[in-house]
């Protein structure tokens, strides 16, 4: 094996990992490691907004399965991750949604001091470049650009109307002093491009003579002894290779790849480990549990032809291409969903817990359906799911997929959302403002009516909305993974920073508050190792 030395080795270049390599390569005295298992982020597609809809191959995306899901017909879903510099930021829909305060303070009242919404605003907004506000809620010099969408589709425009005359109120800010409402999402776009982790965070820390990155590197084992992490043993372009941390390990791989480094490293619950001929190095029941995720349920329409579908045609795309190159502005900037809405499913609840996106094109099975014709799709998404599944080891050869089972519907609560933020998508197709523009409804059809009808299309048609949390769960009960400085319970020298320490789903999209996170850990670590210093100083 080769081998180097850091004081930092960060495993994961996503969201959170990007953010967490480039504040801790600041310190110019500091050796960092940034490890990431996909390779570089050269193709065009992820930079040019739109691209992200033709991103399904395995050079970037992990295109992971889950197991079979017992409430949706047996089937084994596409689980789709970024596996590339930016992670799923850059194969993302680019929508910049934080949730809503009360998850936040959900996390604090569960038992995580210092995680409540006023604890986590001020690492939104260090984060934030927003082009478009400047206010308490919103940052203006931070790394990740924020901005509007350059120009929006008929169908969005009607979209947007529709919700308003059922109800809703327009929302100029879903990320301000209220979710409620209805309106246009911004995006993470610099320039009519791509914003990613990678571009926001990499890109201006990459000459630093003290961060290393080190593209198609699988981590495969954290080095421990005696109870500390001492490094990291990875394949390098096939290549077994170790580093060592003199300070500490880092996990930000996100939901599913934490969790899985963890066990493959002896982490996690003996029993699972030691089925598995793996060795037991720290029983920690939590890894790989607690896993939670939004499902879509879509509904699809023919519609007069102003929406996307066909734009890629070779006469469309290459005048779209040229009015792109020339114009930075067309069909190649868009983010397709470019409209939402947050509404309550009753008034029981205080917040609202349904999403919905609208998307002016056929987008069925991800995307990976073709419909003759033009035509919109209606996303909804119960967002506080009450089903708990999990992420457990195929085997103990690193390289084997894990075992994902989100649980989908497991819980009958979330029937009954999901139920009626579908019907909420049947009457926006019916909608007076849509009316010029919606020929008939394709999906699933006029003929599906009943309660059994509809749950019957729920089971064959619902997928995942791509925001799986909370496998590496931050809190102090028998399932918690990380403490609230997100370091693992029982070791030293072991963090967790990602999206796998939620201790619930917030509601909305997951990639601003997993850049938050990124931040926030990255204080936490800079403030520890601080503290250490003034202590030996003293000493």
């Amino acid at each position: 094996m080769n081998s180097s030395e850091f004081d930092y080795i960060v495993v994961g270049a996503g969201a959170a990992g990007c953010a967490v390599a480039n504040r801790l390569s600041e310190d110019s005295s500091t050796r960092v490691l940034l490890l990431e298992a996909g390779g570089r982020d050269l193709s065009p597609l992820i930079h040019v907004p739109v691209g992200f809809t033709k991103l399904t191959s395995p050079s970037v995306n992990w295109g992971f399965e889950t197991a079979p899901q017992s409430q949706l017909d047996g089937r084994r879903m596409w689980y789709p991750q970024g596996k590339t510099l930016g992670g799923s930021t850059s194969i993302n829909a680019m929508i910049y949604i934080r949730g809503q305060a009360q998850d936040y303070d959900r996390w604090r009242d569960a038992g995580n001091p210092g995680w409540g919404y006023d604890d986590v605003l001020p690492f939104f907004r260090k984060a934030e470049h927003n082009e478009r506000l400047a206010d308490s809620y919103h940052g203006t010099d931070g790394p990740m650009n924020v901005t509007e969408q350059i120009e929006c589709n008929l169908l969005t425009r009607a979209f947007v109307r529709a919700n308003q005359e059922l109800g809703l109120s327009f929302n100029h800010d879903f990320n301000g002093a209220g979710q409620e409402g209805v309106g246009y999402y911004d995006v993470t776009q610099r320039d009519a491009r791509r914003e990613s982790a990678a571009t926001a965070y990499l890109r201006p820390a990459r000459k630093r003579p003290n961060l290393t990155i080190h593209t198609n590197s699988l981590a495969t084992r954290i080095q421990v002894s005696n109870g500390v992490a001492r490094g990291v043993e990875y394949l390098h372009r096939g290549r077994a290779t170790k580093a060592s941390a003199r300070r500490e390990v880092i996990l930000s791989s996100g939901a599913i790849n934490s969790p899985r480094l963890l066990l493959l490293s002896g982490i996690g619950p003996a029993n699972e480990l030691e089925a598995l001929g793996v060795s037991v190095v720290h029983d920690l029941a939590g890894v790989g549990k607690n896993l939670q995720d939004h499902m879509d349920v879509y509904l699809t329409a023919h519609t007069t032809p102003v929406s996307f579908n066909e734009s890629d045609r070779p006469d469309r795309a290459a005048l779209y291409t040229l009015e792109y190159l020339m114009f930075k502005n067309g069909p190649l900037t868009a983010c397709v969903c470019e409209a939402g809405a947050f509404l309550k499913s009753s008034e029981e609840v205080e917040t609202p817990d349904i999403q919905i996106h609208c998307l002016p094109a056929f987008v069925i099975d991800h995307g990976r359906q073709r419909v003759k014709g033009h035509g919109m799709t209606i996303n909804t998404c119960h967002l506080r799911p009450r089903s708990i599944g999990e992420v457990t080891l195929r085997s103990s050869n690193p390289e084997d997929m894990p075992i994902i089972n989100p649980n989908f519907l497991a819980d009958p609560y979330d029937w009954r959302i999901s139920l009626a933020a579908f019907q909420w998508g049947r009457r926006l197709l019916s909608s007076e403002a849509l009316k010029p523009f919606v020929l008939s409804e394709h999906m699933p059809g006029a003929s599906v009516q009943t309660d059994a009808e509809i749950r019957a299309y729920i089971r064959r048609w619902a997928k995942t909305d791509y925001h799986p949390v909370g496998t590496c769960k931050m809190g102090t009960d028998e399932l918690a993974v990380v403490d609230t400085d997100l370091r693992v319970h029982g070791l030293e020298g072991l963090r967790v920073v990602d999206a796998s320490i939620m201790p619930t789903l917030i509601s909305g999209n997951t990639s601003a508050a997993s850049t938050m996170i990124g931040e926030k850990g990255a204080h936490h670590i800079l403030h520890g190792s601080l503290a250490a210093a003034s202590s030996g100083a003293a000493r």
